[in-house]
């Protein structure tokens, strides 16, 4: 029980923290319906989750050579970069809309651009397996029965936060007029862009 509240946690609070996800779930369940944002939530700690097992695995040591991490940094500033800008794009477009219906049309396809926008940015393992070598360290997640059940605790904690955020913004989208809309979708666009640039500018300086 431990180990799953410690998880839990760990999900809940990292996953309070605003990043470019964060932003994709908000601007969709207001231009969509809660529907969409709970599928891209669940994209979200689905991923959440199998990267803090990676990193309970030892995944992370792959990341310390440096040719992996740039191509992985690259890699995932590329999907950020192109993500904002879509979003961006529909800030000037003259209809109504969220991402194009390939995308968010339905919950199965918005979850679908959650696990791929999610995943773009795999040097998040290097932060699950500090904060699992933390939990182990404490006697939370020693064992390989706590070490799954902390994991678990993750999965569940990132998806409770994101159905709180999803559940709320939802509550707020009667209240938003097209005008708001079109200036949320050009500042969440203008912020995953620069999210996807700063992971960009950081792989580079790192790897030089």
């Amino acid at each position: 029980m431990t180990a799953l509240l410690a998880g839990f946690g760990a999900g809940f609070m990292v996953s309070m923290q605003l990043g470019p996800l964060s932003l994709f779930l908000i601007r969709s369940t207001l231009r969509g319906t809660l529907a969409i944002g709970l599928a891209i939530g669940a994209g979200i700690a689905i991923v959440d989750a199998l990267y803090a097992t990676a990193g309970a695995a030892g995944a992370a040591s792959a990341l310390s050579i440096e040719s992996v991490r740039t191509v992985f940094g690259l890699v995932g500033a590329v999907v950020l970069i192109a993500l904002g800008a879509r979003t961006l794009w529909s800030a000037f477009r003259v209809r109504l809309g969220g991402e194009t219906e390939a995308e968010v049309a339905s919950p199965r396809r918005a979850f679908a651009t959650s696990l791929a926008a999610t995943t773009s940015n795999p040097l998040t393992i290097a932060s699950w397996a500090a904060v699992f070598a933390a939990a182990s360290t404490a006697g939370i997640a020693e064992s390989t029965g706590s070490a799954i059940t902390f994991v678990a605790g993750v999965g569940l904690g990132s998806m409770a936060w994101v159905t709180v955020l999803a559940v709320g913004v939802s509550a707020a989208r009667a209240r938003v007029g097209a005008r708001l809309l079109k200036t949320l979708d050009a500042a969440a666009g203008s912020a995953i862009v620069a999210f996807g640039g700063l992971l960009a500018w950081r792989t580079l300086r790192e790897s030089s």
